[in-house]
């Protein structure tokens, strides 16, 4: 089993890391026990999966042992929970994040000993929940619990686990099927592939991402289906809770506008793709509405303020392209394309007509949310130019100038000048610039950084010789330099 024990009290720490190496001696058990001494420290250490059980002190500085919880539970729905606090005001509130057992101080071995004894009996039979396979290293055991995802290659069935470890067998997916989807966990996302919902990281038009960052292929007429049964999942564990309605929103914590949660009008006629991004950003605090036409999305501007509209293409009557024209005259909060177009010249005229992105919709939730988190930012703040000698960025327009010309540069090569300015001098890694522009995509060793970059430098160099705005430290990465830091001429 393993443990992670949060207490900003070093005695209370120490104190129950002792009970944890008792119960183990006592026990003939196996533990793996890791203190910390605050949240944030243990936040910063987990991605998901990594702890069995966390044993969390409910009163922490800064970050306070339920908002930990919430934290928490975005990346890990399985591992369980026992608060431990002082007092008993806040029973009733961590049992809203699942909690698995609330324990008053001081504890003692009586009082925890027999709670581990049931989150060790309870890991045992859930590890051992699964089936008998005849595969081609003899008869072994395939547990729900492990099993990530199964695919079917030339009559061979692969079941993949969350460890890394793949067992093989000489069958058909189908022989498989009437056990592993009579579970809630698992959905078939493809002729060829199973997928356990408890793994899943993100779901895109075509594929289905693992927390493992495995890629696991979704059929165009499974698309919906797939992302109604996932996130049916989600609520019914526990994974998320969406809010539903202003009043709820009002009360939740405010994403960082003055004024109260940030409203988003989001207009797509498909309900299944609607809801699917709604419930993202309502994780969020976000009161969205939606409309099923550009009609009625005008209708809606008009009537009242939106800090961002998120606009589908493919929508009845007028395009979305023609209806961004239209909603660019009544507000000037941010619109956004959102669209499973993805073709290039489609982008281009997204932001010909005026939209501040292109989001195609295979774009994880997660990289989704930090592009509308950081365009309406920008719209909502008092800064919308920032001036580097010659160099304007005009952050509202996501336009740049360079003496007073406009320089063509793409919505990347604009997001990566635009983060590498904020911070002037700060060395940027490949893996850092890869990290802010393309979230959580799997790193390509460089490539992608390194073309983008290469265009943004010759881009620049060419409308401004006499300076580079962009410079290159060779060992370690690249970094802004504005002009009055930096020597004309130097690369």
């Amino acid at each position: 089993m393993r443990i992670a024990i949060c207490d900003d009290d070093e005695q209370e720490l120490a104190r129950l890391a002792g009970l944890v190496a008792e119960y183990q001696l006592s026990r003939g058990e196996s533990l793996n026990c890791r203190p910390f001494h605050n949240g944030i420290d243990f936040l910063c250490d987990v991605k998901g999966g990594e702890y069995d059980l966390v044993l969390l002190d409910v009163l922490l500085p800064g970050v306070g042992g339920i908002q930990i919880a919430q934290e928490l539970r975005k990346l890990d729905q399985s591992v369980k929970l026992i608060f431990i606090s002082s007092s008993p005001e806040f029973a009733v509130e961590s049992y809203h994040v699942g909690a698995y057992h609330y324990l008053l101080k001081p504890t003692d071995a009586d009082s925890l000993f027999p709670l581990l004894d049931r989150v060790e009996s309870e890991l045992s039979a859930q590890e051992e929940q699964g089936f008998i396979l005849k595969s081609r290293e003899g008869i072994v055991r395939i547990s729900y619990a492990r099993l990530e995802y199964v695919e079917v290659i030339n009559k061979t069935v692969f079941f993949h686990f969350s460890d890394g470890e793949i067992r093989e067998a000489v069958a058909a997916l189908a022989d498989f099927e009437a056990v592993l989807l009579t579970r809630p966990e698992f959905l078939k996302t493809h002729r060829s592939y199973l997928i356990n919902l408890d793994y899943v990281e993100s779901i895109g038009i075509n594929c289905v991402v693992t927390r493992n960052g495995h890629s696991v292929p979704v059929s165009r007429k499974r698309r919906s289906e797939v992302r109604e049964v996932y996130m049916r999942f989600i609520h019914q564990t526990g994974a998320v809770t969406p809010v539903c309605d202003a009043q709820a929103v009002a009360v939740s914590e405010s994403p960082g506008r003055l004024g109260g949660p940030w409203r988003i009008l989001l207009v797509d006629d498909d309900p299944a793709e609607s809801d699917f991004w709604a419930d993202i950003l309502r994780q969020h605090g976000c009161i969205v509405q939606t409309a099923g036409s550009g009609e009625d999305a005008v209708s809606l501007v008009s009537g009242g303020p939106c800090d961002c509209v998120l606009l589908d293409v493919m929508i009845p009557g007028e395009d979305g392209f023609a209806i961004c024209e239209r909603l660019r005259r009544l507000t000037k909060a941010p619109v956004i394309f959102l669209s499973c177009m993805t073709e290039t010249d489609k982008q281009l005229e997204g932001f010909a007509v005026g939209g501040i992105d292109y989001i195609t919709k295979d774009t994880p939730a997660a990289l989704f949310w930090a592009k509308i988190e950081t365009h309406i930012r920008l719209a909502v703040s008092d800064r919308t130019e920032l001036r580097y000698g010659p160099l304007l960025l005009d952050l509202s327009g996501h336009r740049t100038m360079i003496d007073g010309k406009e320089l063509p540069l793409t919505p990347v090569e604009f997001d990566i000048l635009y983060r590498l300015s904020e911070q002037a001098e700060h060395i940027f890694t490949p893996e850092e610039i890869y990290g802010m522009i393309w979230g959580d995509q799997p790193w390509d060793g460089g490539q992608m950084v390194q073309m983008h970059m290469s265009r943004l430098r010759r881009k620049l160099e060419t409308a401004c010789d006499r300076h580079h705005f962009i410079e290159t430290v060779w060992g370690q990465g690249y970094r802004f330099v504005p002009e009055e830091h930096s020597c004309y001429g130097e690369k």
